[in-house]
């Protein structure tokens, strides 16, 4: 990136980059049309599934008042009395907080650049994906890695820092993703994600449980163009008219 197109870029995502070009990381933060405040508004912006989604949560040590950012997938909830066995009792962290200790809002919070250093935990769900991709500092801006990057980026171990996944029968898959598929048919341009915030690979059939993708149809998406994904919603609907039949 040169320095021109460096200096056009948000504060915040400018020292995000710094801090990536330090450290010889590849990928440039890429400024997104619309802003990416939650996970599903950054995937369906990229057309990957939530769970590739890197977002940081922030807490307020009680100890110390130091921030305690945990990375967790997209499709994941914190669970706080995990993260306060690893750092200690924890208490909320508003708006303020964040921006004086991150030095960025709350959904811009990328994991590494900080004002002053949090104590930051990685979690462990983000290592089912070969691409993830995190906040760079501005509501917009995210930037491209893998788990192992983010632990190299960060320093930051990695740990089980998420809620226990609970069974929800009020979720119809079939319905939800023939609903997305209706409307990926309809749209001309930009065909919509069939991912919907279930992201749980089945070790027999080597499909996602909830957008019935390979796990290298979820890796390609991203980098598709618009025929590619109208094939992979396709055998999307395939899938589920087999399923169907059983």
């Amino acid at each position: 990136m040169c320095g021109a197109e460096l200096k056009s870029l948000p504060e915040g995502v400018q020292r995000v980059v710094a801090a990536l070009q330090a450290q010889d990381h590849p990928h440039t933060p890429v400024m997104l049309d619309d802003a990416a405040r939650t996970a599903q508004q950054a995937a369906d912006a990229l057309g990957i599934a939530v769970g590739q989604i890197a977002k940081s949560i922030i807490f307020r040590r009680k100890s110390d008042d130091a921030a305690v950012l945990v990375v967790t997938s997209g499709d994941k909830r914190v669970d706080e009395k995990k993260v306060a066995a690893l750092v200690g009792p924890l208490g909320r962290a508003d708006a303020t907080f964040v921006k004086a200790k991150t030095g960025y809002s709350i959904g811009g919070v990328p994991p590494i650049a900080h004002a002053t250093p949090s104590v930051t935990l990685i979690d462990q769900e983000l290592f089912r994906f070969e691409e993830i991709w995190a906040a760079a500092g501005h509501p917009h801006g995210v930037f491209k890695l893998r788990p192992q990057d983010l632990a190299l980026l960060s320093g930051a171990p990695v740990a089980d820092v998420v809620q226990a996944p609970t069974a929800d029968a009020s979720i119809n898959v079939p319905e939800l993703i023939a609903a997305r598929a209706l409307l990926a048919r309809a749209t001309a341009e930009n065909v919509p994600s069939p991912c919907i915030s279930v992201c749980r690979m089945n070790e027999l059939t080597g499909l996602c449980e909830g957008c019935y993708r390979t796990l290298d149809e979820i890796r390609l998406w991203s980098s598709a163009d618009d025929p590619a994904k109208r094939a992979m919603w396709t055998q999307i609907e395939q899938r589920l008219a087999a399923k169907a039949l059983l």
